[in-house]
């Protein structure tokens, strides 16, 4: 299927929710923006979601992406950051937020923006690494 993201750039799905084997995977990307507004009201990404964390299997997350896990309820005393709008949601869900670019907890890694991706990617990729 083909989405069309906030600013009308095209992305074609490979593959829909029920095809996807989460034993298939180490890690799993929630992307940002608005799109976890959406995400979150899955059942399926949920259970994905909370199959990797039982599963110790990285979990990335920014900006708006903590909107899933707050769902997944995973993030019961887990460090993390977000954009700054979702602060009080993350807290709510019995996170430790910090403004950071980049928090690596345990198998779950978060950033804040866009501007923060470097940093971000190379705390992710090396995360994925010592899995």
């Amino acid at each position: 299927k083909k989405f069309i993201g906030k600013y009308g750039v095209p992305a074609e799905s490979d593959f829909a929710f029920d095809d996807i084997k989460v034993d298939d995977y180490q890690a799993i990307l929630v992307p940002g923006g608005w799109a976890p507004d959406k995400l979150r009201r899955y059942p399926q990404v949920i259970e994905m979601v909370q199959t990797m964390d039982k599963s110790q299997k990285v979990i990335g997350q920014i900006c708006h992406a903590g909107w899933v896990l707050i769902s997944a309820n995973i993030l019961n005393g887990v460090k993390v950051t977000s954009t700054p709008g979702i602060k009080d949601d993350m807290t709510n869900a019995g996170a430790e937020w910090f403004d950071e670019a980049v928090v690596a907890d345990r198998h779950i890694v978060s950033s804040r923006r866009p501007p923060d991706l470097p940093d971000y990617m190379r705390v992710f990729i090396d995360t994925l690494a010592e899995k």
